[in-house]
Order: structure tokens, then sequence, then C-alpha cells
């Protein structure tokens, strides 16, 4: 058995559906220790409630305050595909990028849903659209939806536009001490919490659903499966995909989905 490099593993199946506040069934919550053994996370003892992506994110930063190092991994992109900025002439790092996309969707906001920039519904947001037909290199690679694929099953585009702007919060919140995969570089070091794109669906084959739904073992997939990828050695060789030169390129700037290689 390999030394583990984390010590606790969260698996986030997110929901871009209404606004900022509101209990989503859809976001579902898995934390598991080095043991691979995997518990569901509610907002509160009662059950009653869902998470919100508000509630979420507070919850999140909390976690990673602690000293034990977690390896987070969530289902919306992370950026978007080099065609996107090729067309817009946007040049930026990713902080730039986060910068610039939470400017035009400010989701994060009271009673800003996607769907009410898209329909040029807040004043002074929106822009810098994108085409469906546009693809990151590893969306490419597994058969992914592009992140401007929306309204269709399976779609991570509201996910995306809903979620980044998130992602641009605690990345400000844990400024130094959060990796963001592989943004801040292919190789995480040892001891810090870090933070990945994940497709369940590379995961589920290896875990019956059993009485979860399916966002349930979406979350429970990805919380199971970093734990038991980080037990047997194999979350390495996840890390450092054996891709060539002009596809890592692409991902420093798209991006890429931990699993795929």
């Amino acid at each position: 058995m390999a030394e583990q490099q984390f010590q606790r593993y969260i698996g986030i199946d997110y929901s871009g559906a209404g606004t900022a506040e509101t209990g989503l069934t859809g976001l579902r919550v898995y934390v598991a220790s080095t043991d691979g053994r995997a518990r569901e996370i509610r907002r509160d003892t009662n059950r009653r409630r869902h998470w919100s992506r508000r509630s979420l994110f507070d919850w999140l930063e909390t976690v990673l305050d602690a000293p034990e190092p977690t390896l987070v991994g969530i289902d919306h992109g992370f950026a978007f595909p080099w065609a996107w900025f090729k067309h817009h002439g946007i040049h930026t790092d990713w902080d730039g990028f986060l910068k610039r996309f939470s400017a035009a969707y400010p989701t994060d906001q009271p009673r800003v849903t996607v769907e009410a920039v898209r329909r040029g519904q807040i004043e002074g947001a929106g822009g810098w659209p994108g085409d469906a037909r546009w693809r990151r290199a590893a969306e490419e690679q597994v058969g992914a939806k592009s992140v401007f694929h929306f309204d269709v099953p399976g779609s991570v585009a509201k996910s995306t536009h809903a979620g980044l702007p998130w992602l641009a919060r605690l990345r400000r919140a844990h400024a130094g001490d959060l990796h963001v995969w592989p943004f801040d570089g292919w190789q995480i070091p040892h001891g810090r919490s870090a933070i990945a794109e994940i497709y369940p669906s590379l995961w589920s084959a290896r875990y019956p659903r059993g009485s979860r739904t399916p966002d349930q073992h979406d979350a429970y997939v990805v919380a199971a499966g970093l734990a038991a990828a980080d037990r047997s050695g194999e979350l390495g060789d996840l890390l450092h995909p054996p891709v060539d030169a002009g596809i890592r390129q692409r991902a420093e700037v798209e991006g890429w989905i931990l699993g795929v290689h």
C-alpha cells in the first residue's frame, strides 16, 4: 500500500439550478476517509435542508481551514476551451479568466441565476459567449459535452457558469494554501489541500449504485474513487497524464479532468 498524500477526500456533484441561496436536491456532498469509506454530508443534522451553492462554499471554507490535507473533486468545468480564448482575443492567466468571468456571470450574487444572465435580465452582466461545438481537450478525449452545451441531459454548462464565481471566491479565500490542479502545477505539494475537476462517469462503474440517487452516486464515486486511487498509488499517475506537449499547453489554459489520460 502506498503512502497516502491526503487524509480526506470530498466528492461534490454540483448543480447550476436556482440562485446561490436555493437549496438544491441535485447538489450532493460525500466525504471519504483514508480507508475509502464514504458518507454523505448534509447541510444540517436533521437532513431536511439541501445544500445551496452559498452554504456549500461556507462549509468548504471551514473544511479547508483545517490542517488535514484534503482533496476535493467537483464535476464542473474550471475554465473554457482554447477556441473561446482565441475567438474573443483574450490573453490572460487563470486568475484573470476567473475575474473576467465572474464580472460577466455574477452568479454568486443574491437572486442571480444562470438563465437570467443568459437572457440579458441582469444589468451589466453577460457577454463573451461560447459555442457548443467548442470543447476542451479533456472533454474531447473522454467524450464529454462542452461547457457551452446548455439545455441537454448530462450537460455541465449551467453548473460551470454557476460554479466558477464560487471557485474564484475559494481561490481568494485560500490564496497560497489551496492547490488548484493543474493551474497551480501538475504536482500537488505534500501537505497541501487541493481541488480538481472530476467527471464522475469515469469512476461510477467501479461502484454499485445501491439505493443512492444518481446525484448521490456521482458524489459518492468521486470521494470513494479518489481515496482508493490515493491508497493504491494510482493517484500519482492520474496527476500526470501522458499527454503530448501541445495538449499539455492547452490544458494549462483550459484545465484538465482528473482521471482522463
